[in-house]
Protein backbone atom coordinates (compact mmCIF):
# COMPACT_ATOMS: atom_id res chain seq x y z
CA UNK A 1 0.00 0.00 0.00
CA UNK A 2 1.58 3.32 -0.74
CA UNK A 3 2.28 5.51 2.25
CA UNK A 4 -0.11 8.76 2.58
CA UNK A 5 2.53 11.85 2.98
CA UNK A 6 2.38 15.47 2.83
CA UNK A 7 5.06 17.83 1.63
CA UNK A 8 6.22 21.30 3.08
CA UNK A 9 8.54 23.25 1.80
CA UNK A 10 9.62 26.03 4.15
CA UNK A 11 10.16 29.18 2.60
CA UNK A 12 13.26 30.37 3.70
CA UNK A 13 14.00 33.47 6.12
CA UNK A 14 15.94 36.74 5.22
CA UNK A 15 18.28 34.77 3.18
CA UNK A 16 20.80 37.37 3.85
CA UNK A 17 23.85 36.11 2.87
CA UNK A 18 22.28 35.99 -0.76
CA UNK A 19 21.62 39.57 -0.67
CA UNK A 20 21.04 41.46 -3.04
CA UNK A 21 18.98 38.87 -5.19
CA UNK A 22 17.27 38.54 -1.54
CA UNK A 23 16.37 42.31 -1.56
CA UNK A 24 12.81 42.12 -2.75
CA UNK A 25 12.08 38.48 -2.84
CA UNK A 26 12.76 34.95 -0.49
CA UNK A 27 15.51 32.99 -1.54
CA UNK A 28 13.29 30.22 -3.06
CA UNK A 29 12.31 33.04 -5.44
CA UNK A 30 15.29 33.30 -6.52
CA UNK A 31 15.57 32.59 -10.41
CA UNK A 32 17.73 29.90 -11.43
CA UNK A 33 19.19 28.42 -15.18
CA UNK A 34 17.54 31.09 -16.77
CA UNK A 35 14.13 30.05 -16.74
CA UNK A 36 13.36 28.80 -13.19
CA UNK A 37 12.83 29.91 -8.95
CA UNK A 38 14.65 27.86 -6.77
CA UNK A 39 11.23 26.80 -4.69
CA UNK A 40 11.13 24.75 -8.44
CA UNK A 41 13.26 21.95 -7.52
CA UNK A 42 11.79 20.61 -4.27
CA UNK A 43 8.65 20.84 -5.54
CA UNK A 44 9.51 19.00 -9.06
CA UNK A 45 11.19 16.33 -7.03
CA UNK A 46 7.90 15.64 -4.96
CA UNK A 47 5.98 15.23 -8.67
CA UNK A 48 8.74 12.95 -9.61
CA UNK A 49 8.01 10.99 -6.59
CA UNK A 50 4.33 10.70 -6.91
CA UNK A 51 3.98 12.73 -4.20
CA UNK A 52 1.38 15.39 -5.06
CA UNK A 53 0.02 17.28 -1.63
CA UNK A 54 2.64 19.87 -1.08
CA UNK A 55 2.38 22.75 1.41
CA UNK A 56 4.91 25.83 0.86
CA UNK A 57 5.24 27.77 4.26
CA UNK A 58 5.98 31.68 3.42
CA UNK A 59 6.78 34.53 5.29
CA UNK A 60 9.58 37.14 4.27
CA UNK A 61 9.14 39.03 1.23
CA UNK A 62 7.00 36.51 -0.01
CA UNK A 63 4.81 38.76 -2.81
CA UNK A 64 7.08 36.97 -6.02
CA UNK A 65 7.16 33.28 -4.16
CA UNK A 66 3.42 33.66 -3.61
CA UNK A 67 3.00 34.54 -7.24
CA UNK A 68 5.20 32.30 -8.54
CA UNK A 69 3.40 29.46 -6.91
CA UNK A 70 -0.03 30.68 -7.73
CA UNK A 71 0.48 30.87 -11.66
CA UNK A 72 2.76 27.87 -11.92
CA UNK A 73 1.19 24.28 -10.15
CA UNK A 74 -2.36 23.71 -11.40
CA UNK A 75 -4.07 20.00 -10.54
CA UNK A 76 -6.99 19.09 -12.98
CA UNK A 77 -10.35 19.22 -11.40
CA UNK A 78 -10.01 15.51 -11.06
CA UNK A 79 -6.83 15.17 -8.53
CA UNK A 80 -6.31 15.05 -5.31
CA UNK A 81 -3.09 16.94 -5.75
CA UNK A 82 -2.06 20.30 -4.81
CA UNK A 83 0.83 23.01 -3.95
CA UNK A 84 -0.82 25.76 -1.41
CA UNK A 85 0.58 28.26 -0.22
CA UNK A 86 0.51 28.58 4.30
CA UNK A 87 1.33 32.78 4.87
CA UNK A 88 2.74 33.30 8.06
CA UNK A 89 0.09 34.72 10.46
CA UNK A 90 -0.40 36.25 13.80
CA UNK A 91 -3.55 34.37 15.59
CA UNK A 92 -5.21 34.09 18.83
CA UNK A 93 -2.81 31.58 20.21
CA UNK A 94 0.10 33.47 19.11
CA UNK A 95 1.20 37.01 17.52
CA UNK A 96 4.88 36.01 16.38
CA UNK A 97 6.27 35.31 13.20
CA UNK A 98 8.08 31.62 12.24
CA UNK A 99 11.13 32.04 14.96
CA UNK A 100 12.50 28.91 13.29
CA UNK A 101 12.41 25.75 10.97
CA UNK A 102 10.47 23.88 13.69
CA UNK A 103 8.49 26.31 14.82
CA UNK A 104 6.99 26.97 11.02
CA UNK A 105 6.18 23.13 10.96
CA UNK A 106 4.86 23.63 14.22
CA UNK A 107 2.39 26.79 13.83
CA UNK A 108 1.11 25.30 11.01
CA UNK A 109 0.27 21.52 12.10
CA UNK A 110 -3.36 22.74 13.03
CA UNK A 111 -3.91 23.26 9.25
CA UNK A 112 -2.85 19.85 8.18
CA UNK A 113 -6.15 18.40 10.43
CA UNK A 114 -7.97 18.20 7.45
CA UNK A 115 -5.60 16.20 5.26
CA UNK A 116 -5.28 11.83 5.90
CA UNK A 117 -1.56 10.80 6.10
CA UNK A 118 1.01 9.27 7.74
CA UNK A 119 4.21 10.89 7.15
CA UNK A 120 5.50 14.63 6.81
CA UNK A 121 7.95 15.25 4.62
CA UNK A 122 10.06 18.81 5.00
CA UNK A 123 12.11 20.18 2.52
CA UNK A 124 13.90 23.46 2.12
CA UNK A 125 13.02 25.41 -0.67
CA UNK A 126 16.69 26.63 -1.82
CA UNK A 127 18.67 23.59 -2.78
CA UNK A 128 19.15 22.00 -5.84
CA UNK A 129 19.26 18.44 -6.58
CA UNK A 130 17.56 15.66 -7.95
CA UNK A 131 16.10 12.54 -5.17
CA UNK A 132 13.32 10.25 -5.26
CA UNK A 133 11.73 10.46 -2.36
CA UNK A 134 9.66 7.42 -2.56
CA UNK A 135 13.42 5.80 -1.85
CA UNK A 136 13.84 7.61 1.54
CA UNK A 137 10.29 7.14 2.84
CA UNK A 138 10.54 3.18 2.01
CA UNK A 139 13.39 3.60 3.89
CA UNK A 140 11.73 5.32 6.59
CA UNK A 141 8.55 2.66 6.82
CA UNK A 142 11.32 -0.15 6.22
CA UNK A 143 13.36 0.16 9.48
CA UNK A 144 10.65 1.69 11.44
CA UNK A 145 11.66 5.22 11.92
CA UNK A 146 10.69 8.01 14.16
CA UNK A 147 12.48 10.29 12.42
CA UNK A 148 14.60 9.99 8.95
CA UNK A 149 17.39 12.74 8.30
CA UNK A 150 18.23 12.67 4.24
CA UNK A 151 22.58 13.43 4.64
CA UNK A 152 25.17 13.34 1.82
CA UNK A 153 28.70 13.11 2.81
CA UNK A 154 31.11 16.16 2.80
CA UNK A 155 34.71 17.03 3.59
CA UNK A 156 36.43 19.00 6.73
CA UNK A 157 36.00 22.28 4.69
CA UNK A 158 32.42 22.04 4.10
CA UNK A 159 31.73 20.19 7.31
CA UNK A 160 31.89 23.24 9.61
CA UNK A 161 28.72 24.94 8.08
CA UNK A 162 26.40 21.89 8.26
CA UNK A 163 24.68 19.93 10.91
CA UNK A 164 26.82 16.80 11.20
CA UNK A 165 25.89 13.49 12.70
CA UNK A 166 27.68 10.05 13.47
CA UNK A 167 25.34 6.51 12.77
CA UNK A 168 26.04 3.17 13.26
CA UNK A 169 25.97 0.08 10.89
CA UNK A 170 21.95 0.20 10.71
CA UNK A 171 21.63 3.74 10.40
CA UNK A 172 20.49 4.93 13.33
CA UNK A 173 21.71 8.26 14.10
CA UNK A 174 23.30 8.27 17.91
CA UNK A 175 24.33 12.42 17.34
CA UNK A 176 24.15 15.07 16.29
CA UNK A 177 25.96 18.29 16.21
CA UNK A 178 25.10 21.83 14.26
CA UNK A 179 27.28 23.73 12.69
CA UNK A 180 30.65 21.94 14.74
CA UNK A 181 33.92 23.92 15.18
CA UNK A 182 37.09 22.83 13.05
CA UNK A 183 39.25 21.54 16.25
CA UNK A 184 36.35 18.82 17.09
CA UNK A 185 35.85 17.22 13.67
CA UNK A 186 38.18 14.46 14.09
CA UNK A 187 35.88 13.15 16.81
CA UNK A 188 32.36 13.10 13.97
CA UNK A 189 33.75 11.01 11.47
CA UNK A 190 31.44 8.66 10.34
CA UNK A 191 31.40 5.72 8.11
CA UNK A 192 31.58 5.88 4.08
CA UNK A 193 31.92 4.43 1.08
CA UNK A 194 35.82 4.12 -0.23
CA UNK A 195 34.99 6.33 -3.05
CA UNK A 196 33.97 9.15 -0.42
CA UNK A 197 36.71 8.40 1.82
CA UNK A 198 39.51 9.05 -0.77
CA UNK A 199 37.65 12.06 -1.75
CA UNK A 200 37.80 13.17 2.30
CA UNK A 201 34.34 12.82 2.51
CA UNK A 202 34.23 12.09 5.55
CA UNK A 203 31.71 13.33 7.92
CA UNK A 204 27.28 12.94 7.25
CA UNK A 205 25.56 16.52 6.79
CA UNK A 206 22.08 16.93 7.37
CA UNK A 207 20.69 18.27 3.70
CA UNK A 208 17.65 19.45 6.01
CA UNK A 209 15.14 17.08 4.36
CA UNK A 210 13.42 15.41 7.46
CA UNK A 211 10.68 12.76 7.18
CA UNK A 212 8.77 12.27 10.31
CA UNK A 213 5.83 10.42 11.34
CA UNK A 214 2.82 12.49 12.03
CA UNK A 215 2.06 11.73 15.54
CA UNK A 216 6.05 11.09 16.19
CA UNK A 217 6.08 14.90 15.31
CA UNK A 218 3.42 15.98 17.57
CA UNK A 219 4.72 14.58 20.80
CA UNK A 220 7.75 15.79 19.92
CA UNK A 221 6.61 19.35 19.84
CA UNK A 222 4.42 18.62 23.05
CA UNK A 223 8.35 17.86 24.53
CA UNK A 224 9.89 20.35 22.99
CA UNK A 225 9.41 24.38 22.79
CA UNK A 226 12.81 24.56 20.39
CA UNK A 227 12.56 27.23 17.17
CA UNK A 228 14.98 24.91 14.51
CA UNK A 229 14.83 20.99 13.90
CA UNK A 230 18.77 20.95 13.15
CA UNK A 231 19.85 23.02 16.02
CA UNK A 232 17.24 21.76 18.70
CA UNK A 233 14.40 19.24 17.94
CA UNK A 234 16.65 16.93 16.13
CA UNK A 235 19.46 16.92 18.84
CA UNK A 236 17.21 16.64 22.00
CA UNK A 237 15.23 13.84 20.36
CA UNK A 238 18.04 11.43 20.15
CA UNK A 239 17.96 8.55 22.15
CA UNK A 240 14.31 9.08 22.81
CA UNK A 241 13.42 8.83 19.08
CA UNK A 242 14.66 6.63 16.86
CA UNK A 243 16.25 8.63 14.14
CA UNK A 244 17.39 7.11 11.13
CA UNK A 245 20.59 8.37 8.72
CA UNK A 246 19.51 8.17 4.35
CA UNK A 247 23.02 8.32 2.81
CA UNK A 248 22.38 10.04 -0.83
CA UNK A 249 25.07 9.86 -2.70
CA UNK A 250 24.47 11.96 -5.79
CA UNK A 251 24.46 15.87 -6.34
CA UNK A 252 22.83 18.16 -3.80
CA UNK A 253 23.62 21.89 -3.00
CA UNK A 254 22.50 24.26 -0.26
CA UNK A 255 22.18 27.62 -2.29
CA UNK A 256 23.37 29.80 1.00
CA UNK A 257 26.14 32.21 -0.74
CA UNK A 258 26.32 34.35 -3.61
CA UNK A 259 29.40 32.26 -4.15
CA UNK A 260 27.26 28.81 -4.26
CA UNK A 261 24.53 30.14 -6.15
CA UNK A 262 26.60 31.20 -9.08
CA UNK A 263 28.81 28.28 -9.35
CA UNK A 264 25.52 26.40 -9.54
CA UNK A 265 24.10 28.14 -11.54
CA UNK A 266 27.45 28.52 -14.30
CA UNK A 267 28.02 24.57 -13.75
CA UNK A 268 25.02 23.88 -16.00
CA UNK A 269 26.83 25.14 -18.99
CA UNK A 270 29.45 22.64 -18.84
CA UNK A 271 29.42 19.59 -20.79
CA UNK A 272 28.11 17.27 -17.93
CA UNK A 273 26.79 19.01 -15.24
CA UNK A 274 26.31 17.89 -11.53
CA UNK A 275 22.81 18.55 -12.05
CA UNK A 276 20.95 17.34 -14.91
CA UNK A 277 18.24 19.35 -16.07
CA UNK A 278 17.87 17.06 -19.02
CA UNK A 279 17.15 13.82 -17.15
CA UNK A 280 13.47 12.28 -17.25
CA UNK A 281 12.44 13.78 -14.30
CA UNK A 282 11.53 17.29 -15.46
CA UNK A 283 11.76 20.42 -13.56
CA UNK A 284 8.48 21.99 -13.51
CA UNK A 285 7.80 25.52 -13.39
CA UNK A 286 5.50 28.37 -14.90
CA UNK A 287 4.90 27.87 -18.13
CA UNK A 288 5.05 30.99 -20.14
CA UNK A 289 3.62 32.28 -23.67
CA UNK A 290 7.36 32.97 -25.23
CA UNK A 291 8.48 33.00 -28.33
CA UNK A 292 11.65 30.99 -28.86
CA UNK A 293 14.96 32.73 -28.54
CA UNK A 294 16.91 34.39 -31.61
CA UNK A 295 20.84 34.99 -31.92
CA UNK A 296 21.77 36.87 -34.41
CA UNK A 297 25.43 36.64 -35.39
CA UNK A 298 26.85 35.75 -32.06
CA UNK A 299 29.57 33.49 -31.18
CA UNK A 300 27.91 31.37 -28.44
CA UNK A 301 29.75 28.50 -26.39
CA UNK A 302 28.67 26.93 -23.52
CA UNK A 303 25.58 28.63 -23.32
CA UNK A 304 21.73 28.53 -21.30
CA UNK A 305 19.09 30.42 -23.20
CA UNK A 306 15.50 30.90 -21.69
CA UNK A 307 12.51 31.96 -23.46
CA UNK A 308 12.11 35.00 -25.56
CA UNK A 309 15.49 36.47 -26.19
CA UNK A 310 17.03 38.35 -28.22
CA UNK A 311 20.73 38.27 -28.72
CA UNK A 312 22.80 40.91 -31.21
CA UNK A 313 26.18 40.11 -29.19
CA UNK A 314 29.66 39.48 -30.30
CA UNK A 315 29.97 36.65 -27.79
CA UNK A 316 28.39 34.90 -25.03
CA UNK A 317 30.27 32.25 -23.30
CA UNK A 318 29.95 30.06 -19.82
CA UNK A 319 26.94 31.82 -19.17
CA UNK A 320 23.36 31.77 -18.68
CA UNK A 321 21.16 34.31 -20.43
CA UNK A 322 17.46 34.36 -19.17
CA UNK A 323 13.93 35.08 -20.15
CA UNK A 324 13.43 37.76 -22.20
CA UNK A 325 17.03 38.65 -22.35
CA UNK A 326 18.57 41.79 -24.74
CA UNK A 327 21.98 41.74 -25.50
CA UNK A 328 22.86 44.94 -28.15
CA UNK A 329 25.25 44.51 -30.91
CA UNK A 330 29.42 44.16 -29.96
CA UNK A 331 28.79 42.97 -26.30
CA UNK A 332 30.59 40.36 -24.53
CA UNK A 333 29.17 38.58 -21.98
CA UNK A 334 31.84 36.11 -19.90
CA UNK A 335 31.25 33.71 -16.87
CA UNK A 336 27.70 35.24 -15.98
CA UNK A 337 24.41 34.72 -15.07
CA UNK A 338 21.97 37.49 -16.84
CA UNK A 339 18.55 36.41 -14.94
CA UNK A 340 16.28 38.55 -18.57
CA UNK A 341 13.58 40.50 -18.09
CA UNK A 342 9.77 40.37 -16.30
CA UNK A 343 8.39 42.28 -19.49
CA UNK A 344 9.66 43.72 -23.02
CA UNK A 345 9.81 47.46 -23.95
CA UNK A 346 8.07 48.73 -26.61
CA UNK A 347 9.80 49.11 -30.20
CA UNK A 348 9.44 52.70 -30.21
CA UNK A 349 10.79 53.10 -26.78
CA UNK A 350 13.68 51.72 -27.58
CA UNK A 351 14.30 53.55 -30.36
CA UNK A 352 14.16 56.43 -28.84
CA UNK A 353 15.87 55.97 -25.61
CA UNK A 354 18.94 54.63 -28.29
CA UNK A 355 18.61 58.08 -29.93
CA UNK A 356 18.66 60.07 -26.37
CA UNK A 357 21.93 57.95 -24.68
CA UNK A 358 19.09 56.01 -22.10
CA UNK A 359 19.77 52.41 -21.11
CA UNK A 360 17.24 50.02 -22.45
CA UNK A 361 16.54 46.67 -20.42
CA UNK A 362 18.91 44.15 -21.36
CA UNK A 363 22.02 45.10 -22.32
CA UNK A 364 23.63 48.03 -24.57
CA UNK A 365 25.81 47.78 -27.14
CA UNK A 366 29.58 47.78 -26.72
CA UNK A 367 29.73 45.98 -23.40
CA UNK A 368 31.78 43.55 -22.06
CA UNK A 369 30.79 41.60 -18.82
CA UNK A 370 32.78 39.07 -16.67
CA UNK A 371 32.02 37.48 -13.72
CA UNK A 372 28.80 38.84 -12.61
CA UNK A 373 25.26 38.38 -11.72
CA UNK A 374 22.38 40.71 -13.85
CA UNK A 375 19.46 40.64 -11.78
CA UNK A 376 15.80 41.17 -13.60
CA UNK A 377 15.15 44.34 -15.59
CA UNK A 378 18.80 45.57 -15.39
CA UNK A 379 19.26 48.52 -17.51
CA UNK A 380 22.61 48.28 -18.75
CA UNK A 381 24.14 51.06 -21.00
CA UNK A 382 26.29 51.68 -24.10
CA UNK A 383 30.34 50.87 -23.62
CA UNK A 384 29.75 49.20 -19.95
CA UNK A 385 32.56 47.56 -18.60
CA UNK A 386 31.81 45.18 -15.40
CA UNK A 387 34.58 42.80 -14.90
CA UNK A 388 34.47 40.91 -11.19
CA UNK A 389 37.22 39.09 -9.56
CA UNK A 390 39.31 38.74 -6.72
CA UNK A 391 40.61 41.82 -6.79
CA UNK A 392 37.57 43.47 -5.84
CA UNK A 393 36.70 44.22 -2.38
CA UNK A 394 33.47 43.26 -1.18
CA UNK A 395 30.69 46.13 -0.78
CA UNK A 396 28.04 47.47 -1.54
CA UNK A 397 26.24 50.43 -3.86
CA UNK A 398 23.30 52.26 -5.18
CA UNK A 399 23.20 49.84 -8.19
CA UNK A 400 25.56 46.65 -7.06
CA UNK A 401 27.01 44.82 -4.94
CA UNK A 402 30.28 42.82 -5.17
CA UNK A 403 30.54 39.35 -3.10
CA UNK A 404 33.57 36.89 -3.09
CA UNK A 405 34.53 38.97 -6.17
CA UNK A 406 31.29 38.69 -7.97
CA UNK A 407 29.65 41.96 -8.97
CA UNK A 408 25.80 41.53 -8.81
CA UNK A 409 23.78 44.59 -10.71
CA UNK A 410 21.34 44.71 -8.63
CA UNK A 411 16.87 44.26 -9.88
CA UNK A 412 15.49 47.20 -12.08
CA UNK A 413 19.20 49.00 -11.82
CA UNK A 414 20.09 50.95 -14.41
CA UNK A 415 24.11 51.57 -14.79
CA UNK A 416 24.62 54.49 -17.05
CA UNK A 417 27.03 54.46 -20.41
CA UNK A 418 30.53 54.61 -20.25
CA UNK A 419 30.47 53.07 -16.27
CA UNK A 420 33.64 50.82 -15.10
CA UNK A 421 33.38 48.37 -12.34
CA UNK A 422 36.06 46.42 -12.69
Amino acid sequence: MKPSVISIVLGGGRGARLAPLTNTRSKPAVPIAGKYRLVDIPISNCLNSGFNRILVLTQFNSASLNSHIKNSFHFDIFSKGFVDILAAEQNIESDAWYQGTADAVRQSMKHLDKYDYEYILILSGDQLYQIDFREMIDFHCKNKGDITIATIPVNAHDATGFGILKSDEEGNITSFIEKPSGDILNDWKSEVSEKNKGEGKEYLASMGIYVFNKNGLKKMFDEDSGDDFGGELIPNGIGKYKTLSFQYDGYWTDIGTIQSFFDANLDLTTDFPKFNLFSKSPIYTRARMLPPSKILGSYVSKAIFGDGCIVMADKIENSIVGNRSRVDRGSTIMNSYMMGADFYQDTNEIVSNDSNGIPNLGVGKYCYIEKAILDKNCRIGDNVRIIGGKHLPDGDFENHSIKDGIVIVKKNAVIQPGTQIS
